[in-house]
């Protein structure tokens, strides 16, 4: 069991290295619900840099929630590429809709309600509690994971999550009075993240050592990669199996596997014998 003062050693570690080097980022620097929903869920699965470049442009074009629920979704589509898992675009629209529907345009603040939109898992919902409200949450993402896995499970494999999650529980800075009710906690968070990703660049990945560790499969010559080439040509138009088979240089087998991924995630629907966005 840990000792207060080994928390207090690690708590100076993260807020010392966070006082140099911390990262400014468009969520960080002007903070509404609506960008840390928005971003939370392009960083799911795309790297900081690229959400970086993306995020202005697609604030620009759908700036609240009510402008991202009535979106085309082709639209929508076309401004999410280049950040991979398209579905995510849909879950983003399908979340603005019920935002716009049931809570008159203002994002849920508990994790369990925001665990009923689209798209967002136990941990994106406690970390947008985190991010938007200062919520004094407890969630583990890659950054997170990686920090404690170095500092508390040197040399050990396998580790599960359940088994970090105390430590992260206990290792969150206590609010104070002065500090409101979440205390130090969207900060804190932001510490680990960027501790996290420093940590990943100059040591061995730490995360190897998770149980729930999977290395990301090659992207060129992949389905994902095909799914891709199919939705940014079916965003201006529409498109038969062969003819998308010749304009993306695919083989027509793994064109059909690509598109009935799509159809099944209700990003594309088939008319006769053509394609196309919904």
């Amino acid at each position: 069991m840990l000792l207060g003062v080994e928390i207090k050693e690690f708590q100076k570690t993260v807020w010392g290295y966070y006082a140099v080097n911390k990262r400014a980022m468009p969520w960080r620097e002007k903070i509404t619900p609506y960008y840390v929903f928005v971003s939370e869920v392009m960083l799911q699965q795309t790297q900081v840099a690229r959400v970086m470049e993306k995020f202005p442009q697609f604030i620009k074009l759908f700036p609240n929630f009510k402008a991202l629920a009535e979106a085309p979704l082709n639209e929508l589509l076309s401004a999410w590429q280049g950040m991979g898992y398209n579905r995510r675009a849909l879950y983003l629209k399908k979340a603005a809709e019920v935002v716009m529907r049931d809570y008159r345009g203002r994002l849920p603040q508990s994790p369990e309600e925001l665990e009923k939109l689209a798209g967002i898992g136990p941990a994106t919902a406690r970390s947008i509690a985190v991010f938007a409200w200062n919520s004094p949450e407890f969630f583990i993402e890659t950054n997170v994971r990686a920090v404690f896995l170095h500092h508390f499970f040197a040399g050990r494999s396998g580790v599960k999550d359940g088994d970090i999650l105390p430590l992260v529980k206990k290792a969150l800075p206590l609010p104070s009075l002065r500090q409101g009710s979440g205390g130090q906690a969207r900060e804190w968070y932001y510490a680990l993240m960027d501790y996290g990703t420093m940590l990943k660049k100059v040591n061995k990945n730490p995360s190897r050592a998770s149980a729930h560790y999977v290395k990301q499969s090659k992207f060129e010559g992949s389905v994902r990669e095909t799914r891709g080439k199919i939705v940014r040509l079916l965003t201006n138009s529409s498109f038969t199996e062969t003819a998308l088979a010749k304009r993306a240089s695919e083989p027509i087998d793994k064109i059909k596997t690509a598109l009935g991924g799509l159809m099944r995630d209700g990003l594309i629907k088939k008319d006769g014998y053509t394609f196309r966005i919904i």
